[in-house]
């Protein structure tokens, strides 16, 4: 697997690393048939997207496609163009100048939680709480639509891991390593709460250690936004 950031790699290093983030995510159980979508941002300011139609296991350099900023196919083999999701991706770059990549997939657990309207904001595990804090669920939007981007649209200023509701999740990072490890610690954190819940409830770090953790951050060389302390009842927004 490819571990380079973006920055210090060409063109074709990035599309054969971001078709390994779609293979990894294909056989982690991620995304079924032609589910999911992956972009990265160039420095030209164009992207890399996945096309439409296609099983992220399939996925291979050259059935990548560039477009611009609207969504225009710049360059791509005959008949390949991105997802109608792309609109979802574009947001996330104008709303987000640091943000290098985007990733959107269906894990299952996690979507469950997005299935059943809960946000997934209990502070329980260590190391969710300093990657992600809490993770809510936006509000629901037909896809291809532009329902998706406005709905994600006021939690993009202070979160990067996101729900969406009778959908599926959405990551952002500085470059696409960020954003695929972010949706791994999404689906384990959903995993051991759902498990902890099974066991009668998970329990709670203290606010002071929360702080703590979350104060670390910097010290990691964690970028991107955190949303602090912050829960929402009920698992509604």
């Amino acid at each position: 697997m490819w571990f380079l950031q973006e920055d210090s790699m060409n063109e074709q290093e990035i599309k054969e690393q971001l078709c390994d983030v779609c293979h990894k995510m294909w056989q982690l159980g991620w995304v079924a048939a032609n589910d999911g979508n992956v972009s990265v941002k160039l420095e030209d300011g164009t992207f890399f997207a996945t096309p439409t139609g296609m099983s992220k296991s399939f996925i291979t350099p050259d059935k990548l496609v560039r477009i611009n900023d609207k969504g225009e196919v710049l360059e791509g083999a005959a008949g390949l163009r991105p997802s109608s999701e792309i609109k979802m991706h574009l947001c996330c770059y104008r709303e987000r100048p640091d943000v290098g990549a985007v990733l959107h997939a269906h894990p299952p657990v996690a979507t469950g939680y997005a299935v059943a309207n809960k946000a997934l904001d209990e502070y329980t595990m260590i190391e969710s709480v300093i990657a992600i804090g809490s993770v809510p669920v936006t509000p629901y939007g037909t896809p291809s639509t532009d329902e998706v981007p406005e709905a994600i649209k006021p939690y993009l200023q202070e979160h990067d891991v996101m729900l969406l509701q009778n959908h599926g999740a959405l990551t952002v990072g500085a470059d696409l390593i960020t954003a695929y490890y972010r949706m791994e610690t999404l689906e384990l954190f959903a995993k051991i709460s759902l498990n902890a819940h099974l066991l009668g409830g998970a329990q709670e770090i203290s606010r002071e250690n929360i702080d703590r953790l979350c104060s670390m951050r910097a010290q990691y060389g964690v970028t991107g936004k955190h949303p602090g302390y912050k829960k929402y009842p009920n698992g509604q927004n």
